[in-house]
């Protein structure tokens, strides 16, 4: 054999175990890092599988969801982040974390918002957040998903006793590990979608402390009532494990309030479903941002998002996932933008409080453009 034959054998030897040493660094690292969580296996997995919603070996929406991954879509989408502008505030974003708070009143809850679609709501005694995601990137990584800078920021130490926590799926901008390692040992219990269970439990939380539901099931909490309902998504944290826990989203009903939280989702009829079954609503949680054409079945528009406020029957809307993180190429203000002409157009009451100041619903309903003054 020449010289030149031998030295590109051994060249092509050396690349392909470069490549094979990383795939399989890539491989160990899926299956030993913790914040990837865990999927359903055993009884477990036996149990979730009685659901309707559960086919062939996934969760399925109420509607056909197929998302395209041509290489044509791709190379769009590519074209699209690359020539994205103001996809990230030009500075940092003035938050409320540290101010006063009002103090609750009979027969209103407060509100504060932590960005992205995480809530903390406190009604009638009880300590209530939605999908707490608190934790610097929206990725397994920190190269990715990296929170929008904030002052003062997140405080994980501050959040206190909370009643229960509820998550609408298990993606990374929405359930954390990072926050659930935080403030599991506060909480007193969890209420999840069928599966969602997998990755507490494989971060500490005892069993006893989750419930799972399917849609449509419910649970109490002394006089609260938590239903999950339909949404029209997917869920997923590593590859090849799409769709094996469920999404949805919640109703919270109380002795004075009925207040729905969207979670994520593409516009479908499931919203008039659950407004003629479980609404009207005094306040509705809306997701509106982080859209795409390319994605739209997964992720509504700004003008579905008021849409489905309206299907659903509520009287006011605020609008959620969108103020914390870049995760689609659109500017990171067109949400609030486009969902703020809409809902005028469709006389809809839209509430856009200040990332972290708390207010008083029904008595106090901010509706500021704080997102024109950020640079």
């Amino acid at each position: 054999m020449s010289r030149a034959k031998l030295f590109l054998k051994r060249t092509a030897i050396i690349i392909l175990s470069i490549i094979l040493l990383f795939a399989v660094s890539v491989f160990a690292f899926i299956k030993l890092a913790p914040q990837f969580g865990a999927t359903p296996s055993g009884e477990h997995l036996e149990k979730i599988k009685k659901s309707e919603h559960y086919q062939g070996n996934q969760f399925v929406n109420l509607s056909e969801t197929k998302l395209e991954y041509s290489l044509k879509n791709m190379i769009e989408v590519m074209q699209e982040y690359s020539n994205a502008k103001k996809t990230a505030p030009g500075d940092v974003i003035l938050t409320h974390f540290n101010d006063p708070q009002p103090a609750l009143e009979d027969s209103t809850f407060r509100l504060t918002w932590y960005g992205h679609s995480a809530i903390l709501l406190e009604l009638a005694g009880k300590r209530i957040f939605l999908d707490p995601m608190l934790g610097p990137y929206a990725a397994p990584v920190p190269f990715f998903g990296k929170r929008f800078p904030n002052r003062p920021e997140i405080d994980l130490n501050s959040i206190g006793k909370l009643d229960a926590v509820i998550f609408s799926h298990d993606h990374y901008d929405h359930l954390d590990y990072t926050t659930i390692k935080a403030i599991h040992q506060d909480v007193g219990h969890f209420y999840v979608p069928l599966g969602v269970g997998s990755h507490l439990r494989k971060w500490g939380v005892p069993a006893e402390k989750i419930t799972e539901l399917d849609w449509w099931g419910n649970a109490s909490l002394d006089d609260f009532t938590f239903t999950a309902t339909p949404a029209r998504h997917f869920s997923g944290r590593s590859i090849g494990e799409n769709n094996k826990t469920l999404w949805a989203s919640w109703v919270i009903k109380t002795p004075v309030h009925n207040i729905y939280f969207s979670g994520d989702g593409g516009y479908d009829t499931h919203f008039a479903a659950i407004g003629e079954r479980l609404g009207p609503f005094d306040f509705a949680m809306m997701e509106c941002g982080q859209y795409n054409e390319h994605w739209k079945l997964i992720h509504m528009m700004p003008e579905e998002t008021v849409q489905a406020s309206l299907d659903i029957k509520t009287k006011t809307m605020m609008p959620i996932h969108w103020g914390a993180f870049t995760l689609s190429p659109h500017a990171w203000i067109d949400p609030a933008e486009r969902v703020y002409t809409a809902a005028k157009k469709n006389n809809l009451k839209l509430i856009t409080p200040e990332i972290g100041a708390g207010f008083l619903f029904p008595n106090d309903q901010p509706q500021s453009t704080w997102w024109r003054q950020v640079k």
